[in-house]
């Protein structure tokens, strides 16, 4: 078949109508939708999402203080098992916090507002290894509190995302809550 100027004219006239990319498409032109949900959706979502970004972040806090400040016999022991769970608890928060951007809001993010909305408080660095434990189990028995509402509001919502993801959370303070609440049993 011979190509003219014609029929590339005609070829040309054809795909002018037709979108090139998803941006030449109305619905791409429009103002995006925030995945689905209504805007009362997304608040209560993510106002449960920072209720645990506050407590989680205080909670954060407090496994660094307790890094760095234990003594006694059980030094290396928690020295070594506070690290383990503030990097944890770090990787955890920046995911609660990039979870509240994905509905375009916005994590809280200061110390002054953690420790103002926290129901979970910041201690003294001068503990006993034993108390810094028993801070941390009850710090746990909050957090896993605040998990369950999240749960429980991204069930409601049909928010499959946020329901996984702290999911998985709750698996591992749990664990963390049985691990020390064993090594209290000495």
């Amino acid at each position: 078949m011979k190509t003219t100027k014609e029929s590339i004219a005609l070829k040309d006239d054809g795909l002018k109508d037709m979108p090139q990319t998803q941006i030449d498409t109305r619905m791409a032109k429009a103002k995006p939708v925030k995945l689905g949900w209504s805007s009362e959706e997304v608040e209560n979502i993510t106002h449960a999402l920072n209720d645990l970004l506050v407590n989680y972040s205080v909670h954060y806090q407090k496994l660094r203080n307790y890094h760095w400040n234990v003594k006694g016999s059980d030094f290396f022991d928690l020295h070594i098992e506070f690290e383990q769970q503030y990097k944890e608890a770090q990787d955890h928060i920046d995911d609660i916090a990039e979870r509240i951007r994905v509905f375009s809001k916005t994590p809280v993010s200061t110390m002054g507002e953690y420790l103002e909305q926290s129901e979970i408080k910041e201690t003294t660095s001068q503990l006993s290894s034993e108390i810094m434990v028993r801070e941390l189990i009850a710090d746990y028995t909050i957090l896993l509190g605040y998990m369950f509402a999240v749960i429980e509001i991204a069930s409601a919502q049909h928010d499959a995302g946020t329901e996984e993801m702290v999911k998985v959370f709750i698996h591992q303070i749990e664990k963390h809550h049985w691990m020390l609440s064993a090594f209290l049993a000495k």
